[in-house]
């Protein structure tokens, strides 16, 4: 058998649909605001794909409790306990010594359900040691050792297990929350580690684009949507500074890392959480969402905006989601990506799109979940 780590950081992603942006440090906020624990539910997808070759030839090693043995002993019997929780609320520094006892144990791989902060709370104790799989759970994931979705993570294991993948450097960022908090974009490498490699199904680092004629046509791509604005509808702009040119031309203070509503013309709900926009939903019967993808990465939903959740797109309808991007950032990435949780959803979000991408200019580019 070959031996796996695999540790779950519970609170991954909780602050995501509450508009908090992140998880460090605000939990307590996260949980006042209504926030729910996602990671245990992206884990469970994750083993539910895996095939049964590859439960009967890993051999998981993990730890107590909802850092990994809950989900663990629902999927097969091989696994073990080798640390144990010493309290109810987990920390940085129980995924960090799990990792130090996953290393002695001579683990070959190491798969953690998380975002960033996990990745580099584990990337720091095993350096380029052993490889690492990411299962995505956390709200921003810039880092490049994540599987599209949970399913791709399975994949992509099975394919390590039987010897069928080959390993590539990752690149693990992570940003200021803080910061992040504030509007301020402060993203800084943090380390490389080995990942299983399989094209499409391990996501790529967030790239950035900046540039003189990126603005110009930033602001082609903001004129023409206001024009299709003016239909009376209330307007969800995700994050980014793409849907963020919108609102500088209407004189609007956006968030930049925000879910803002606009509607004839107006701010009409500010950085907004998932309840709020439920809310706002009730009140405006008409309603669309405009997103831009994250540069390289290729996701239009799953990260960084999970308060435009499989609810809100339900209720919006997948017919009315506007993707728009300049066509430095269509040419640097390949494939858009859905991961709202919701399969149904995902499939009915894939396919072939309509991208606005200039002044009355559109490009067709495929969107896909896995």
């Amino acid at each position: 058998m070959i031996k796996i780590g695999f540790l779950i950081n519970p609170i991954a992603g909780i602050g995501g649909k509450v508009g908090l942006k992140g998880s460090d440090n605000v939990v307590e906020e996260a949980l006042k605001r209504g926030g729910k624990e996602v990671a245990e539910k992206r884990a469970i997808s994750f083993f539910k794909a895996l095939d049964k070759e590859t439960l009967s030839k890993a051999f998981f090693l993990t730890c107590s409790g909802k850092m990994g043995e809950n989900v663990a002993k629902r999927f097969t019997k091989n696994y073990e306990i080798v640390y144990e929780l010493k309290k109810e609320k987990t920390t940085a520094s129980d995924t960090k010594k799990a990792c130090e006892i996953f290393l002695e144990k001579k683990a070959k791989l190491i798969v953690f359900c998380g975002g960033d902060g996990t990745a580099r709370d584990v990337a720091q104790v095993i350096r380029a040691e052993i490889p690492v799989l990411g299962i995505p759970s956390g709200v921003k994931m810039y880092s490049s050792c994540f599987g599209i979705t949970p399913e791709a993570s399975a994949k992509i294991l099975e394919a390590f297990i039987a010897n069928k993948t080959k390993l590539r450097d990752a690149e693990i960022l992570d940003i200021d929350e803080e910061k992040y908090r504030e509007d301020e974009l402060n993203v800084k490498f943090f380390a490389s580690v080995k990942t299983p490699y399989i094209p499409d199904l391990v996501q790529e680092s967030k790239k950035f684009f900046s540039s003189v004629d990126e603005e110009r046509i930033k602001k082609e791509i903001a004129l023409f949507c206001l024009e299709f604005m003016q239909d009376s509808s209330l307007y969800l702009l995700g994050p980014g500074s793409t849907t963020k040119k919108i609102c500088d031309l209407l004189g609007i203070e956006k968030t930049l890392l925000g879910v803002d509503a606009i509607k004839d013309n107006k701010l009409v709900g500010k950085d907004l959480s998932e309840a709020e926009i439920l809310e706002l939903l009730k009140k405006y019967k008409k309603a669309k969402i405009i997103v831009s993808p994250l540069g390289k990465q290729g996701f239009i939903f799953g990260r960084g905006n999970q308060q435009i959740s499989s609810k809100v797109i339900k209720k919006v309808g997948a017919e009315n989601v506007i993707i728009i991007a300049t066509p430095q950032k269509l040419q640097e990435t390949e494939k858009l990506f859905v991961d709202t949780g919701d399969k149904e959803l995902d499939k009915k979000l894939s396919g072939y799109k309509q991208v606005i991408c200039g002044y009355r200019l559109a490009q067709r580019k495929f969107v896909t979940t896995f």
